[in-house]
């Protein structure tokens, strides 16, 4: 006797069980691979902490024996030109902390001049005078801040990029007691 082969007979599965199948396997893998972690995205920067703005006791003591206005205005200025000095100093030479400490004192004194300026009568001539001079000078600080953003590494740009803002809005407040009520000066009306 010759054993024949059983012919086994293939069956069909309907299409839809095939399709569920598909559909069910696609979104199995799918769910799995999204759920897990991608390295690419993990966006950990450690930005360096911004510094502490304050004025030194030294530059207060200076800035308080000054009784004039335009010269109080003028040695507040010199202050902050030799703290961006020495920013400048600093970062050439890769120290960027200090640089920091630096710049904190600088908007401290920015900050302080603001505040003894508008302690004054905004329509006296002296304090316009003195807005005018804070608003030039902001103007020469203002880019000099910039040439030092140039060069910092990411974790200390984000406190110097808002610095530079601040800049802009302290030029417009130095503008603005200038323009306040009238564009043209005159006298005032006799009765």
């Amino acid at each position: 006797m010759i054993r024949q082969k059983a012919k086994v007979k293939k069956q069909k599965l309907p299409h839809y069980v095939v399709r569920a199948s598909a559909i069910f396997a696609f979104l199995l893998f799918t769910f799995y691979f999204a759920s897990l972690p991608c390295p690419a995205q993990v966006d950990e920067y450690e930005l360096a902490p911004p510094p502490l703005k304050f004025v030194a006791k030294d530059d207060k003591e200076r800035l308080e024996s000054q009784a004039d206005l335009k010269s109080r205005t003028k040695l507040a200025l010199e202050l902050m030109d030799a703290r961006l000095a020495e920013g400048e100093r600093l970062n050439s030479s890769g120290n960027f902390d200090g640089l920091f400490r630096e710049l904190g004192r600088f908007r401290g004194l920015v900050d302080y001049t603001f505040g003894f300026l508008g302690k004054n009568d905004p329509n006296n001539k002296k304090v316009l005078d003195n807005y005018k001079r804070l608003e030039i000078s902001l103007r020469s600080f203002m880019s000099r801040v910039e040439v030092i953003h140039r060069d910092l590494p990411f974790k200390y740009e984000e406190y110097v990029r808002g610095l530079m803002k601040y800049l802009r809005v302290a030029r417009t407040k130095a503008l603005d007691p200038q323009f306040s009520d009238t564009v043209l000066p005159g006298d005032k009306p006799s009765d």
